[in-house]
């Protein structure tokens, strides 16, 4: 395995890892009967699905081809972090003067910040580790599954046999129709975080949550940083006033934004990497040492025998799913980025939950039920959930919308973090909530506040009666709710307060 892309360099940290996620000389068991479940793809959904099934007395077989722990372990949510967390580092040394303190000569050492991200990932691993699953009971398959009947999966050359079975093979970086790209080494998601120098210059195609991230990261660690965005702002999925501020953020950091842009042909010029884009109807060279293509992923359909079982699937969408998580094949079910429009590893846990109540107890559980949050970890971070106003249009739904600038939250002054805001969006002449837009720096933190409130149906009135502790900068989110209720405070309820407080002086 050491082969892996994921495991380079193959120093004692991802040595580590791979004893966990994918042991060389792991033995795979005897096949035991027939399972209630066989889970196929042993990243956050297959993981949480297993160890679920397993916790309330299933038999259950796990395979998987790569490493356990899926992208989020291996090339995404965690190394990601660490990255970010040495980025912010070294931009908290470079801004330290704006509160009075004084560092002399510093550089940041790139290597060293990859190494604690690979030391870090490797000792989480553990918690994803085969040896583990196996100890819950489950029964640990490495290697390519496929379907060949329709109960039963082949894996090196075994067959288990299943009363249900579960598609959790996620998604992998997108090959983008990009002339030239075929013909240039570059970068994605599953390679950047093997990187043990850092690039000089770094050309990142893509505006969207990888993308921006990485574009912001490097830019901190050293980095000449430009990237291409086809949009006229970065993060187009997001409210356009809060995603201005993050863009703002990236080009104080050094990121040469260039939008509106794109990408027409990509060359190969001795040690340089051309990306050749159209703008304004004119093309642009943009020159590079190393090329991150950040945008796009495709779900991890292909060599699974669908075809030959009645699963529905779509090169670019993945595998068709109901409400209720069920594929076209009623003994077969889905979870995580492989169906799901919400990519992310949050979603997917919970979209486990729901296969385990309907595959092994034909529960009710239904996916759309599901109020899921996201969160892009810059600097400020913005996260979001539920609707927003363009969605609302579309939607034809009446909202109400409140926004409290951090400009006027005491904690964000002091902090010198005071760029954001938190927004409301509720139902038009009530206080239930739609959605909500944060951009701060632990946005990712203050949606849950929000997103708890939407999921258990308390109102922004409900909000305005919390106490929350001061000065916190959650305490906007309070705010809010006191904005909501002023506007209850109508002219004619303000006149009979008037009359009563003028009698109640006599």
């Amino acid at each position: 395995m050491a082969d892996l892309i994921q495991l380079q360099p193959y120093d004692e940290h991802n040595r580590r890892l791979e004893s966990h996620v994918h042991p060389p000389d792991w033995v795979n068991p005897r096949p035991a009967g027939r399972y209630n479940l066989v889970v196929i793809g042993a990243g956050p959904a297959g993981l949480v699905t297993a160890a679920g099934a397993a916790g309330v007395g299933a038999k259950v077989a796990l395979v998987e081809r790569e490493l356990m722990g899926g992208d989020c372990l291996n090339v995404g949510c965690v190394p990601s972090k660490g990255v970010i967390s040495a980025a912010r580092a070294a931009a908290a040394v470079r801004d330290a003067a704006e509160f009075g303190v004084r560092v002399g000569d510093w550089r940041v050492d790139f290597g060293r910040a990859m190494e604690r991200m690979r030391r870090l990932r490797g000792e989480m691993s553990e918690h994803d580790s085969a040896a583990r699953f196996q100890q819950l009971g489950i029964d640990v398959f490495l290697g390519g599954g496929h379907f060949v009947a329709d109960d039963a999966v082949e894996v090196a050359g075994q067959r288990l046999s299943f009363k249900r079975a579960v598609i959790a093979t996620g998604a992998r970086a997108a090959e983008l129709p990009i002339p030239g790209l075929d013909g240039v080494s570059y970068l994605t998601n599953e390679s950047v975080f093997s990187l043990t120098e850092l690039p000089p210059r770094l050309v990142v195609i893509g505006g969207g949550p990888i993308g921006t991230e990485m574009a912001q990261s490097f830019a901190r660690l050293g980095s000449q940083v430009t990237q291409i965005e086809r949009e006229s702002h970065i993060l187009a999925r997001e409210e356009e006033d809060a995603a201005l501020i993050v863009q703002s953020a990236l080009e104080r950091d050094g990121v040469d934004l260039v939008l509106n842009a794109i990408a027409k042909r990509v060359e190969r010029r001795g040690e340089e990497t051309v990306v050749v884009v159209e703008q304004a109807g004119n093309e642009v060279e943009i020159v590079g040492d190393q090329l991150l293509v950040g945008i796009g992923r495709s779900p991890n359909v292909d060599g699974l025998g669908l075809e030959h079982v009645g699963v529905e699937y779509d090169t670019r969408r993945g595998v068709v799913v109901n409400d209720r998580l069920q594929t076209t094949n009623s003994r077969i079910y889905a979870a995580g980025d492989v169906c799901s429009d919400y990519k992310f590893t949050h979603s997917a846990d919970f979209m486990a939950r729901i296969v385990i109540q309907n595959a092994l107890f034909r529960g009710r559980g239904r996916v759309s039920r599901l109020v899921v949050p996201w969160s892009t970890y810059t600097s400020p971070e913005l996260a979001h959930v539920g609707i927003d106003p363009r969605e609302a249009d579309r939607r034809s739904v009446a909202i109400d919308t409140y926004t409290q600038p951090l400009s006027e939250i005491d904690r964000a002054i002091l902090e010198g973090e005071d760029e954001g805001f938190v927004r409301v969006h509720t139902k038009r002449g009530g206080d239930q909530i739609l959605g909500a837009t944060v951009v701060a720096a632990n946005a990712g933190d203050m949606i849950g506040h929000l997103t708890f409130a939407m999921t258990h149906g308390l109102g922004l009135g409900k909000l305005a009666a919390t106490i929350h502790p001061y000065p916190t900068q959650a305490e906007a989110i309070r705010k809010l709710g006191d904005q909501y209720n002023r506007t209850r405070l109508t002219p004619l309820i303000k006149s009979a307060f008037e009359k009563w407080l003028a009698w109640a002086r006599r």
